[in-house]
């Protein structure tokens, strides 16, 4: 079971990230304040539910929470500033966006930098312990996986709509045969000696 705070007495956000090993697209990260009694029986880390348990949960946290924030960077900043940068960048702007300001940060995973003066702790797997950081996993995979949907109406040979710009096989597949186009991170070296054909 999901711990609902870490400090039961601070105003407590939880941040997570989606999209950071995707070959194309932006990153996205998701800030959440929830209640200190909030509980829903199937809020997990996003990656161990099914799509519509992600879109049923956002509706409860959207509607739930305290506060929440989604924020974006872009494949192009990802290259400009590294994708590990560019994640704690997107955390950084939603928390920007909560009102009120949190008191302390639940960030998933072991990465981050401080934002303004406000401590924080990160936490391995951090989504599958807080229900704060979970709840900020499944507004950051389902904003990204929208975005991704949209994107892949531009250039469907990809097949973002089902892959998502993850690396799968068939992605892989589709930019030896199609070359990369604008939305692929260059940083990630996908195809070096390929032109851009888009």
């Amino acid at each position: 079971m999901l711990k609902p705070f870490y400090h039961d007495q601070l105003i407590e956000a939880g941040c997570d990230e989606a999209g950071r090993g995707c070959f194309a697209g932006p990153v996205f990260a998701a800030a959440v304040i929830l209640p200190k009694n909030f509980f829903h029986p199937r809020l997990n880390d996003s990656k161990q539910l099914s799509e519509s348990e992600r879109n049923e949960l956002r509706a409860v946290i959207e509607q739930e929470a305290v506060s929440f924030a989604v924020a974006e960077v872009s494949h192009e900043e990802i290259d400009r500033i590294n994708i590990l940068k560019a994640s704690v960048k997107a955390m950084h702007i939603s928390v920007s966006r909560l009102n009120p300001q949190p008191e302390l940060l639940l960030i998933d995973g072991k990465f981050f930098s401080r934002y303004k003066k406000i401590p924080h702790r990160c936490f391995v797997k951090g989504d599958a312990t807080y229900a704060s950081i979970a709840a900020a996993s499944i507004l950051a995979k389902t904003y990204r996986d929208e975005m991704m949907r949209r994107l892949h109406r531009e250039f469907p040979q990809y097949n973002w709509a089902g892959n998502k710009g993850y690396g799968t096989d068939e992605h892989r597949k589709a930019i030896a045969e199609f070359g990369l186009c604008k939305y692929h991170r260059r940083s990630f070296n996908l195809l070096p000696q390929t032109p851009e054909l888009f």
